[in-house]
């Protein structure tokens, strides 16, 4: 039933992961040279940040198409839910590290990309929820026969 709602939730939560590549985490008045060499701190700027944002989308997406195993569905919501937690972690973690080998972070300011990873959380959310009511209804169904 791939027309239930989880797999627009599903659907949300890719998008959600693709955001990213169009929108910056942080911005900086002043270079770092490895990271931010052009004073804006991006998805692109580094490729584990990369990775886990196209595994994101590849399994938020792919997870739509499994509707016929629930379980895994549901289990696959749950990890794109640790990812979109791990994507900002990863960043601040990365750019923390390179900026104190510099000097203060006092001249990094977050942006709108740092919060687009509530997206995916949110939407992974109601899609793991979704998808535990068609398996409850499954299973009564099951139980009525």
């Amino acid at each position: 039933m791939i027309q239930r709602i989880q797999s627009i939730f599903l659907a949300i939560c890719s998008l959600g992961f693709g955001s990213h590549f169009f929108t910056n985490l942080a911005v900086s008045t002043e270079s770092i040279p490895v990271l931010m060499a052009d004073k804006v701190y991006e998805i692109q700027d580094h490729i584990l940040l990369i990775i886990l944002t196209v595994l994101g989308i590849i399994i938020s997406f792919g997870a739509i198409f499994l509707f016929n195993n629930r379980l895994l569905q549901q289990k696959l919501s749950i990890f794109t839910i640790i990812l979109s937690i791990l994507v900002p972690i990863a960043a601040f973690i990365l750019i923390y590290t390179e900026k104190t080998n510099e000097g203060n972070l006092q001249s990094i300011d977050d942006s709108l990309g740092l919060y687009l990873c509530l997206i995916p959380v949110i939407f992974g959310l109601l899609a793991y929820k979704s998808i535990g009511k068609d398996e409850k209804l499954v299973r009564s169904m099951d139980r009525l026969r």
